[in-house]
């Protein structure tokens, strides 16, 4: 077995990045991430949910779910009930969400059959390019009978054409 090339998944020690670039990144992808799990959060357990944070660069970055003025709502009266503006906006944001999700859900089933229909395209033209004596070969002996059949009749057939 060949040497890693890379260093793989490590465990990567909780202490301030020092170098600003390394520190945008981080924060890039530990947001996408948090976002993540909490976009899961909601779909498994239809939770309201909200984060709010200010960028090292100075930015400020959001999630809420379903709406902001439903999460402050509740943040402020957990006991309160939304009034019927903001349930009717929980109500559309999270039907567009579901309607969001399921198109995902359709774009991925396209997605996985064009990559299986390309693969089989890669391996016609591989097999192809192998050249059809060496593909001959690898066959088992029902496909030579057959192949032997085909073979035949293509000769009955071009000896028919010379023919006329």
């Amino acid at each position: 077995m060949e040497g890693k090339k890379t260093k793989g998944r490590q465990k990567i020690p909780i202490k301030k990045i020092e170098n600003k670039d390394a520190l945008l990144t981080t924060f890039s992808k530990r947001r996408e991430g948090l976002y993540k799990k909490a976009s899961e959060l909601v779909t498994e357990c239809d939770v309201d949910i909200g984060i709010m944070m200010i960028s090292p660069a100075g930015k400020p970055h959001s999630f809420f779910h379903p709406t902001v003025d439903a999460i402050i709502s509740r943040f402020q009266n957990p006991d309160m009930q939304l009034s019927q503006g903001i349930h009717l906006d929980t109500i559309t944001a999270r039907n567009k969400v579901n309607e969001l999700k399921n198109r995902l859900e359709e774009l991925d089933v396209v997605e996985d059959a064009t990559i299986a229909r390309t693969t089989f395209y890669d391996q016609v033209v591989e097999i192809r390019q192998i050249g059809w004596w060496e593909s001959i070969e690898q066959l088992n002996a029902d496909e030579v009978t057959i192949f032997e059949a085909w073979l035949s009749d293509t000769c009955s057939k071009m000896r028919h054409h010379s023919n006329h």
